[in-house]
């Protein structure tokens, strides 16, 4: 079973390896996404998971990340799982201790990934908001979810 753990020490080997999570992922569930927008959106990830106040991972050790998830002021920014670690209950995990211990209530989700959508709807969040384009501008609408 992978062990959850919150992240104090953020150094660079860790956040190369979130960041291989984070492209696989996004590769795996962003198919809206073309190479080069993926590519230039991985250029602010690094900064993202050093800036977040609470960085949160699961894993067999704090050096083989299996999946990560970000929380700020009870919202969640950002969770993503290696495919290979899909429907596993692992996200479920996350969610589960992003709400007892973090307060997590809202969130928001690409419209083109249904499959996010629909697992935070299992999760019992619903939408209350949408948005055309994406917090940076682009085309891209966003749903917010809440608890």
């Amino acid at each position: 079973m992978k062990e959850i753990m919150e992240v104090k020490d953020r150094t660079p080997e860790l956040i190369n390896k979130l960041l291989e999570v984070w492209e696989s992922s996004v590769r795996a569930t962003h198919l809206f996404l073309s190479d080069s927008e993926i590519n230039s959106i991985k250029e602010y990830v690094p900064q993202a998971l050093d800036g977040i106040a609470h960085l949160v991972i699961a894993g067999e050790s704090e050096e083989c990340p299996a999946a990560f998830m970000g929380i700020e002021d009870g919202s969640l920014e950002m969770l993503f799982i290696a495919p290979e670690e899909r429907g596993k209950g692992l996200g479920k995990r996350l969610i589960q201790y992003g709400i007892k211990n973090y307060g997590v209530e809202r969130l928001a989700v690409n419209e083109q990934n249904p499959q996010a959508k629909g697992f935070y709807e299992h999760m019992g969040f619903r939408v209350y908001k949408r948005t055309e384009l994406d917090e940076q501008g682009n085309p891209y609408p966003l749903l917010y979810m809440r608890r």
